[in-house]
Formats: structure tokens, sequence, C-alpha cells
């Protein structure tokens, strides 16, 4: 069996050629997303990751965040939105309009160039990396789908990560 066939028995081919169109656009446009942290790294949120982690090192006590929490000073949180050019987003939306509904997050690649300092302020930028699939799993068919976050203080890149979802039709239950 050849793989276009294989593609049809799991997505029509012209439904399939629409998403791997949009996902190569979206790709093309790199870093196309870029948000500012809407507050400097701070020691009372630091203070505040440790305790609900149940961690403490007094080094993230006297000034530098931990490393894993890149992601917190970015994160769009209750009442604001991702920029409406998120490749992510854009993604996730094409995938839906194409019937494709449900999302399980599947996993994180995180890197780490340095800790950063209170007093500092964050951007990230965000890109698709790829789209593959379709893919028959246990949860459905889908496409497995990768963004890549950079994070910045300045022009100096400071993390990354890879996150990779599943964005697919469900399986019907009996």
């Amino acid at each position: 069996m050849s793989a276009t066939e294989q593609v049809q028995d799991l997505v029509p081919a012209d439904v399939h050629e629409r998403i791997m169109a949009e996902a190569e656009a979206i790709s093309a446009l790199g870093e196309a997303s870029e948000s500012m942290a809407p507050y400097p790294v701070n020691q009372p949120t630091i203070g505040t990751w440790l305790d609900a982690m149940g961690y403490d090192n007094e080094r993230f006590r006297n000034g530098e965040a931990p490393p894993s929490m890149a992601q917190v000073w970015t994160m769009p949180g209750l009442g604001r939105r991702r920029p409406d050019d998120d490749p992510l987003s854009r993604m996730m939306e094409v995938l839906t309009a194409e019937g494709f509904t449900a999302v399980l997050g599947t996993n994180c690649e995180q890197t780490y160039e340095r800790y950063l300092r209170v007093g500092e302020h964050v951007r990230v930028t965000s890109a698709l990396e790829s789209v593959a699939g379709p893919k028959a799993t246990a949860m459905g068919i889908g496409y497995f789908v990768t963004s890549r976050n950079t994070w910045y203080v300045g022009d100096e890149k400071v993390a990354t990560m890879l996150f990779r979802v599943l964005k697919f039709i469900p399986k019907e239950r009996p």
C-alpha cells in the first residue's frame, strides 16, 4: 500500500493536503509571534512558585529564578490572550475546522541557557516546528503538532521549549 493510500485510509486526501499546506505556510513565518512578559522577573512570584512546588533553594530566594519557571513569566493567564499570530493557536484552528476537535498534550522538551535574574524583562517568540500525520493512535486519528517557544532577555536567548500535542478525532466509544 502506498503512502497516499495509507493517508486516504485515515483522512481524505483533500483534507490532508489542506492541513499540510496551512502547516507549511505557518511554519514559513518562523518566529512569527512575540509576547512581552507583563511583569519583570520578581522575587514574590519566585517565592510563590517555590512554595507551590514544595521546593526550597536559597539560590532562588535571593535573586535568581528556577530555570523551569521560564514559561511562567509569559503565560497569558486570566484575562489575557495569546497573540493573534500565535502559530500553535493558528494550527489548532486549522485542525479544528477540519474536524480534529480533541487535544491531548504529549510531551515538552525544555532547554535552559541560563538562570533568569530578578528585574529582567522576558519576551517569548513562537514558531510552528512541525506537523506530522495523520497518525492512528489509541485516542483516535490525528496530527502531532510541535511548536517551539524561545525566551529572550533583550537579544539573548535564555530558554527554549518544544511543545507537542496530538489534535485528533476521538474514537467512538461503544
